[in-house]
């Protein structure tokens, strides 16, 4: 099978999102299936970097990752880049019973594309919303708990949550730039 680029991930629910989000614009991706190390930091910048450069490392060929949290606003952001960690642990129910009156929240998507070791270019986008006070639909991750500004249901009902969602955002102005770069011959 052809493709234009790697994605990779353990995350083959992502994959396939973000797969169907790119071919929309014209870019085939290709699931590099690996187990990334997800280092904990303080921005999803820093953990979305060691993800590309690592994966750089297994392929040699120009990948990219992805990366998302969840900012509630009542917890102070948490669980933010941490969200990988909290939802393995406490997962939906333990976010529903932290949080307070105050349910706004802000899921963001930061991809991360990287072509050499030190060359990572970085693409992120937010939805504001509220956190539901409970779990609506079956989806996976946190689409069960998020509903987006506008909406009254949470991404797992959405049938359009692959073009409206933090994650479509923020592909979307990579392929962009991608596409661009590559009509440019410059990648």
């Amino acid at each position: 099978m052809s493709y234009d680029l790697l994605f990779a991930s353990s995350n083959k629910n992502k994959f396939d999102e973000a797969k169907n989000i790119t071919s929309k614009f014209g870019l085939t991706l290709k699931f590099l299936k690996s187990h990334l190390q997800e280092i904990q930091a303080n921005t999803l910048e820093e953990i979305a970097r060691h993800k590309a450069i690592q994966a750089f490392s297994i392929c040699s060929k120009p990948v990219i990752v992805e990366d998302a949290g969840l900012f509630i606003k009542s917890l102070n952001g948490f669980p933010g880049p941490y969200s990988s960690f909290v939802f393995d642990t406490i997962g939906n129910k333990g976010i529903l019973r932290l949080v307070s009156m105050q349910r706004s929240a802000t899921f963001r998507s930061i991809i991360a594309y990287c072509q050499g070791p030190n060359d990572v270019h970085f693409f992120s986008a937010d939805v504001d919303g509220t956190i539901a006070k409970k779990e609506q639909g079956k989806n996976w991750g946190f689409d069960p708990i998020f509903i987006p500004s506008g909406k009254n249901k949470s991404y797992s009902q959405l049938v359009e949550k692959n073009q409206i969602s933090h994650r479509y955002l923020a592909l979307k102005k990579f392929v962009n730039w991608y596409l661009n770069k590559k009509r440019s011959s410059d990648l």
